[in-house]
């Protein structure tokens, strides 16, 4: 692909999906088995982004009974567990006319509801399988069935370095991509799995309740402490909005938030992207609320001048301030759902750098 995206002054490269891929090698399989080419070296495919894209083919082969074709997944300049990946497309015709598609060698399997596949079923995703079947139609004669099988020989090892196996994925990588391109440094990827995680924590604990963590030190202190509920926690990174716009979307009621200092001060300012490329104003934040609770100007100016929010909060003598946070923070995840038309309560936890419990919002403890 020729696109490009810039990002932080690079110029990057767009890819191409694991969906995409498939898609490429079974259109090129296909005009094989069909007759309609000798040989394929590349091959152009509509995707949902609304591009037409070339996609080159590594190998092929014809037999009396299939035909496969081999794609390597070009992720472009982002940074993915499937690039490199050999994708292979092995078509066969059919005694009916029914078109099968399913996945084999290093394609995973779903063992857990939640997924928008069914539970036994390949992970092959929605629009891939949409992709994966209207090029088949659009080839094949109205009389004719195949069986469509979608290999990645090394899939099995890659998708150790994917979430595929907390998501209940097992045995390969996932057939993936809402778009068909990859934009470099994108973190949709990334952000549906959290979605698809939070989805299924609800059906499998049949609750409309929530944890949210913002990480290790969450996860940790999780796990020690309440152990019962260690399983229900969904780590959401810095994806603060998107999240609880999830959870607006599956009608959560409640969501118990936990998580290190450093982040929640920034929600309690009303930040709902915690990255610091995305946002750094934690310093300004902690100085103004430890001023609303009275604490020095001497420690006030420390806490401006500090590096991180464990420097600042050793400057804290008013230790208040931390509850305080913990409930502008409620107020704040409260106030960006009901924007969503969504009503629900939220209770916040808030941890020191040694996982030790420094702030909460009033209620939290009461049900937990």
């Amino acid at each position: 692909m020729e696109n490009y995206v810039y990002f932080n002054g690079r110029k990057l490269r767009y890819g191409y999906t694991t969906g995409s891929s498939a898609t490429a090698a079974t259109k090129a399989a296909l005009l094989l088995l069909l007759g309609k080419a000798e040989k394929v070296e590349e091959v152009e495919i509509d995707v949902p982004a609304g591009k037409k894209i070339k996609i080159k083919i590594k190998s092929f082969e014809k037999t009396e009974d299939y035909a496969t074709a081999t794609v390597i997944k070009d992720g472009g300049d982002d940074p993915d567990a499937t690039h490199g990946l050999e994708i292979i497309s092995k078509v066969s015709f059919r005694e009916d006319d029914k078109i099968n598609i399913f996945g084999g060698k290093g394609v995973g399997k779903v063992t857990k509801i939640g997924l928008p596949v069914e539970v036994g079923k390949s992970a092959i995703n929605p629009t891939p399988m949409k992709m994966l079947t209207g090029i088949v139609k659009e080839l094949l004669p109205p009389e004719k069935g195949v069986d469509v099988e979608i290999s990645v020989p090394l899939g099995e090892e890659a998708a150790k370095k994917t979430m595929n196996g907390k998501l209940g994925i097992i045995g390969g990588i996932s057939i993936l991509g809402t778009m068909g391109i990859v934009r470099p440094m994108s973190e949709e990827s990334w952000k549906a799995s959290l979605a698809i995680e939070l989805k299924q924590n609800l059906t499998y604990f049949n609750t409309k309740t929530a944890i949210f963590l913002f990480g290790n030190r969450g996860k940790m202190f999780l796990k020690k402490e309440f152990p019962e509920k260690s399983e229900e926690g969904v780590v959401i990174s810095n994806f603060v909005g998107y999240m609880f716009d999830k959870a607006c979307e599956f009608e959560v009621k409640k969501i118990y938030f936990i998580g290190e200092l450093g982040k929640f001060v920034k929600v309690a300012g009303g930040i709902f992207h915690t990255h610091s490329r995305v946002s750094d104003a934690k310093m300004e934040i902690l100085a103004a609320n430890a001023l609303l609770v009275g604490e020095k100007l001497e420690n006030v100016y420390k806490i401006l001048e500090s590096n991180t929010t464990e420097e600042a909060s050793g400057y804290i003598e008013k230790k208040e301030v931390f509850n305080l946070l913990a409930e502008k923070a409620k107020q704040k995840c409260e106030e960006h759902c009901r924007k969503n038309g969504w009503n629900l309560e939220v209770e916040t936890l808030i941890l020191s750098a040694e996982k030790e419990v420094i702030g909460h919002s009033k209620h939290f403890f009461d049900n937990f």
